[in-house]
């Protein structure tokens, strides 16, 4: 009788809404490059191989579809290290060594971008952790900072108070 009310109804897709691109560029500038907005996710990775790439405790990457990514200037400036036990591809500017993209074998239709070379804003919050089991014992993880008094823009996180044993109680 009503056959639209019998057929199953068909969703339509909705369409990604694609703001200004986000820019981002190498340490030296040889190197800048765009993704689409927003980014397709965000997350720290603690993995040891890219907390030895990028030489710190973790790193904070932005992932983007292929189709996405652009080289706006410098492709000529960008060397490859291909891992080929994890076949891994980590691309840096050949000039000053910055990281520029990590590729894995799992994700061919993604590239995932260190987010510290980003200008502005992404679209995307780093809500993930990966492999953080391999947290470093050393790494900041958020405890308070008071200021290095005479050295401005220095903060430290001072050492736990040892609670004191009271003697007298005791017997």
């Amino acid at each position: 009788m009503f056959p639209e009310l019998d057929a199953p109804e068909k969703k339509k897709a909705k369409p990604v809404a694609v703001g200004k691109p986000a820019a981002g560029q190498c340490l030296c500038g040889k190197v800048c490059f765009e993704i689409d907005v927003p980014a397709r996710w965000a997350w720290h990775d603690h993995t040891p191989s890219s907390r030895r790439a990028h030489g710190a405790a973790y790193a904070t990457y932005v992932g983007s579809w292929r189709k996405r990514f652009r080289i706006t200037k410098g492709k000529t400036s960008i060397t490859r290290y291909e891992d080929k036990a994890t076949r891994t591809a980590r691309s840096f500017c050949s000039s000053c060594g910055t990281p520029i993209a990590y590729e894995r074998p799992r994700s061919p239709h993604m590239v995932n971008i260190p987010r510290a070379l980003f200008t502005g804003r992404t679209g995307r919050q780093p809500l993930y952790h990966i492999a953080i089991e391999e947290l470093q014992e050393w790494a900041y993880t958020g405890e308070p900072l008071v200021p290095l008094k005479g050295y401005p823009g220095v903060v430290w996180q001072r050492s736990k108070k040892k609670k004191r044993i009271d003697r007298e109680g005791m017997f």
